[in-house]
């Protein structure tokens, strides 16, 4: 939107804002914080002379002088560093748990593992075995020839073809099949 150095009416959206930017319609763009952080107060140091330089001094020094601490901040300091005896249980306790279940868990996965496995050999093996079920039908009914048993039958076993007398017929009301519930009398 273009600046213009015209003057705002008293009559302003409440969502509405004017900046030295623009105009900022609540909402639309991410919202400028105007917000000074607040100050820091830090103890009072001794301003060092400016224009003397300080006395060289060893390295070793330097590194082990540390900020002098007041008691209070040293306990506070040593306290914040322990943990209580039941807090250490604590952990000790949680950590045992989730290696528990860690390695629950483990044996588990392992233990569907191997049992997809092993239902993948055994249907492996069982379509092998059908296979070979069909193969062996389709040899067998290739082989069959119905002359050569009726031949066998008649020639060597002596059977003969029914009679009459020897034929029953029975009707049945919407079966497909006849069940025996009684020997079939003999008729003389």
């Amino acid at each position: 939107m273009a600046k213009t150095n015209r003057t705002t009416t008293a009559r302003r959206n409440s969502n509405t804002a004017r900046t030295n930017k623009g105009v900022y319609v609540e909402g639309n763009t991410a919202r400028r914080l105007q917000e000074i952080p607040a100050r820091r107060n830090y103890p009072e140091q001794v301003p060092a002379q400016r224009n003397r330089r300080p006395a060289a001094r060893p390295v070793q020094e330097v590194r082990q002088q540390k900020p002098a601490l007041s008691k209070q901040a040293v306990k506070n300091r040593q306290k914040a560093m322990t943990m209580s005896r039941g807090f250490v249980v604590f952990l000790a306790a949680v950590s045992v748990a989730i290696l528990f279940f860690c390695i629950n868990y483990l044996q588990l996965k392992s233990e569907i593992t191997g049992r997809m496995k092993t239902a993948a050999t055994l249907e492996a093996e069982l379509t092998q075995l059908k296979e070979d079920n069909d193969a062996y039908y389709s040899q067998v009914t290739s082989n069959v020839d119905l002359r050569t048993i009726k031949k066998i039958a008649i020639g060597r076993l002596g059977m003969k073809y029914p009679s009459d007398e020897q034929v029953m017929t029975y009707r049945t009301e919407g079966n497909s099949y006849v069940r025996q519930y009684q020997d079939v009398p003999d008729s003389k």
